[in-house]
């Protein structure tokens, strides 16, 4: 049997009706997505040389083709370990991770002398350090997946997982600012010349936690006391954990000094309470909550100061940045002219002046990017984020456990929000946020981070797409019984 083939299954040994197409495991499809996705990172890579040194050189393909040998690798996991994983999420991740090192690679031309350029070795700068850090988010991620083959089995730390997220998160808001502070938000752990940003790791033990509680609290949290406009709003004694979650959000503002990581945690438990409730309330009861506590910490910070005086400036540049265009507003003002710049159409790869934008690599690499692929490339890679959202989404649909959909669905969402939050922060939407653009920014922590959450929603979504056997499986429960389902959810789905 192909690994593109059809199951050698009957109908009586996955308990599918007869009639309902069985699952496929599409990894050959899988795989040449992903040659397709190595073929336009390669192209990404001579187009930049091609403008920067007026020629293309022999050597233009390796990045290209040592991330290939990366990602193949982790196709051959996944085929092993996973193979009815949905088939689109590998190569998608892979197309952004090459794009982010092909960009980090050509910053390190753009800053190289001229006649160093065309021998600079892909290991060298940014984009070198890059690659190699891909290399070990890819292991790391290939890792979880032999370690975790059933995504339920998770569950069973979760109560140790939220406190190791909460330990993660505060960390660096007791440290002080010469081990934990850059560029005015305290998010890292800073020893010598080694750093780590602990806030990327606490998202997914923080979810855990979530989805755990969340499933055995979620008929109590169902419970409505009152109709309002049509809404039903829970009980005033059900508010208690959106408080506590709101008000470690507000700590995380206050005392980490980032708007970004505070909404990235408080939005992430609210939506993955909808999820597990289908209560709208909860939604509008946290934007209320979010909104309400960013407001007073304006007020206080332009009345009080102290610890609110850092969320103050930031939100006085946001409403400003013209005001000081040479001072506190120079970053964004940088990033606004190079989107500005790139029109619909870019200058070309390889052809702007992205250097030009303080932390490019870092929190501006949407904008320095957009410089030079223009709008239309942006929303090209804003697609295949929403496509890596919408696989999640359907993932946690599909599958059959109620945790499983919680955790599919708040990993989903948690991705499109920080690429929400940092997209926002650049476009002047919303104030600038210490966020980093997934997949393609700079930095060990946010790629090892985004990886292993990919590696959790391929092993989700191979159990929602895996034949259903009745003796057990990550589709049925021992003996044969019918699969936990949430809200109604039906026992069989047709899969694509």
């Amino acid at each position: 049997m192909t690994a593109a083939a059809t199951p050698a299954v009957s109908p009586a040994t996955t308990g599918e009706r007869p009639g309902v197409r069985l699952a496929r495991s599409r990894r050959n499809a899988e795989l040449s997505l992903l040659l397709l996705a190595m073929v336009l990172v390669a192209a990404y890579g001579a187009i930049v040389e091609a403008n920067l040194l007026d020629t293309v050189t022999r050597d233009f393909w390796m990045p290209a083709a040592a991330l290939g040998l990366v990602f193949l690798g982790m196709h051959l996991v996944i085929r092993w370990l996973a193979p009815f994983a949905d088939p689109a999420l590998l190569p998608a991740v892979a197309l952004l991770n090459g794009i982010g090192v092909g960009f980090l690679r050509r910053l390190d031309l753009g800053k190289a002398a001229p006649a160093d350029r065309e021998t600079l070795a892909i290991f060298a700068g940014t984009g070198g350090r890059q690659l190699a850090w891909t290399l070990a988010a890819v292991i790391l991620a290939a890792g979880l997946l032999v370690l975790m083959r059933d995504h339920r089995a998770v569950s069973r730390y979760a109560y140790t997982l939220g406190l190791a997220g909460i330990v993660l998160v505060m960390i660096p808001a007791v440290l002080p600012g010469q081990f934990s502070e850059i560029n005015g938000a305290k998010l890292w752990i800073r020893v010598g010349g080694f750093s780590i940003q602990p806030g990327e790791f606490a998202k997914l033990a923080l979810l855990v936690f979530f989805a755990y509680y969340l499933v055995r609290k979620r008929e109590v949290l169902s419970l409505a006391s009152r109709r309002i406009l049509g809404i039903d709003f829970p009980r005033g004694r059900d508010l208690g954990p959106v408080l506590g979650v709101w008000m470690i959000s507000l700590l995380v503002l206050v005392f980490e000094k980032d708007l970004g990581t505070s909404l990235l945690y408080f939005g992430m438990f609210v939506v993955t309470l909808y999820i597990a409730t289908e209560r709208v309330s909860w939604l509008l009861i946290g934007l209320v909550l979010f909104f309400g506590g960013v407001y007073l910490a304006y007020v206080l910070g332009g009345t009080v100061g102290g610890p609110f005086a850092n969320f103050y400036t930031r939100a006085e540049i946001w409403l400003d940045p013209f005001a000081e265009p040479y001072d506190r507003g120079y970053q964004l003002v940088q990033g606004l002219l190079g989107l500005g710049s790139g029109g619909l159409f870019g200058s070309g790869p390889g052809a702007g002046e992205p250097l030009e934008i303080p932390e490019v690599q870092n929190d501006f690499i949407f904008a320095g990017i957009g410089e030079e692929i223009g709008l239309f490339g942006l929303t090209a890679l804003l697609v295949v984020y929403l496509l890596i959202v919408e696989r999640g989404l359907r993932a946690g649909l599909a599958v059959r456990d109620s945790f499983g959909k919680l955790v599919a669905g708040g990993l989903a969402f948690t991705l499109g929000l920080q690429v929400f939050v940092i997209v926002g922060g650049i476009s002047k939407l919303i104030p600038l946020t210490g966020q980093t653009t997934p997949f393609l920014s700079a930095g060990g922590s946010s790629l090892m981070a985004n990886w292993l959450l990919i590696a959790v929603l391929l092993r989700i979504s191979d159990a929602a797409r895996r034949p259903v056997t009745q003796g057990g499986g990550p589709g049925a429960r021992p003996g044969g019984g019918p699969p936990e389902q949430l809200h109604g959810a039906p026992t069989e789905v047709i899969r694509p």
